[in-house]
This record gives C-alpha cells, structure tokens and sequence, in this order.
C-alpha cells in the first residue's frame, strides 16, 4: 500500500511538474516571439514637401525711394541712398538688405561709412567705390561708379566738396 501511496504521489508531481514546465515553455516562447514583434525595424519616415513658411523665408528689404544706383566690376550693383557730402548716414542696399552706415572720420580723405553691428564698410574716393564686409574680411564689390562717374565726374565726396569750395 505505501508503495501505491509513493507511486500515485510521484504521478501526481511529475503531472505537475509536466504541466508546470509546459506553461514555462509556452511563456518562454510567447516573450521571444513578442521580442521578436518589438524588435521589427521601424518604418523609414518619409519626407513630406512643406509649403514655404513666409516667417521664416529671408527678409527682402525695398530698395529705398531715391536711391542711386552703383555698378561694379563683374556685374555687381547696389543702390545708396543719402548725400555723402553732408549726411552723417547713408541707406546702402546690398544682397536685398537695407544698411544705414553712419559715417566714420578718416585721415586720407575719403568718405567712409561704417556698420559695425552688420559688418558693412563703404568707402569711397573720388575715382571708385569699395563695398567689404569685414566680418570675413572680404571685398563685396569693387570699382563702383555712378554714372555721372562713368562719364568722368569725381564721386560726390566730402573731400571734393571742400576742394571746390576752396576751404
């Protein structure tokens, strides 16, 4: 009888045991293949075109009224609007942009105006005018004339102003 006992007990653990390594199995198996599930590539994102955002697009500046145009060397241009010869800032249009240059006092003669903030320097001599940007240090334009320059008039300088007037 109590081997009957021990047998019926060892059936029922090993049944238990049978049904409890099963379930292990099966829960082994549900957490690979949910691993598996979770560790699919996701989808590459797809670029969507935007329309334009007007805030962000860059700023366009109206040349200003009354503006004179300076051509230059390879095609260049820029309007100024101001008298060099008593105004202590000039609006210069480059790039789309309006700069105010204040003027800048010189030991050589020629007008200068200068921006700072912005970077822009205009100088002007009676022959030509330079455009640089001395943030990098570079020539923006250069041989810059009016028209009244290109047919042989000196540019409309403090300097030239003076040597007329005989001061």
């Amino acid at each position: 009888m109590k081997k009957l006992m021990i047998a019926a007990m060892i059936g029922a653990l090993s049944t238990t045991m049978l049904s409890v390594a099963t379930d292990a199995a099966a829960a082994d198996t549900a957490t690979t293949t949910t691993k598996k599930a979770t560790a699919k590539r996701p989808e590459p994102k797809r670029l969507v075109k935007r329309k334009a955002n007007p805030v962000k697009e860059a700023k366009v500046d109206p040349i200003p009224e009354g503006a004179e145009k300076w051509s230059c060397k390879d095609g260049l241009a820029f309007e100024m609007k101001g008298d060099m010869r008593r105004d202590q800032i000039v609006v210069v249009h480059w790039a789309n942009k309006n700069y105010n240059l204040p003027r800048e006092s010189t030991t050589t003669g020629a007008d200068r105006f200068h921006d700072a903030a912005s970077g822009m320097d205009l100088v002007v001599i009676p022959t030509k005018a330079m455009l640089f940007q001395d943030k990098d240090s570079s020539r923006l334009a250069d041989e810059c004339k009016t028209v009244a320059m290109e047919q042989g008039a000196p540019a409309a300088t403090q300097s030239n102003a003076i040597d007329k007037t005989g001061n």
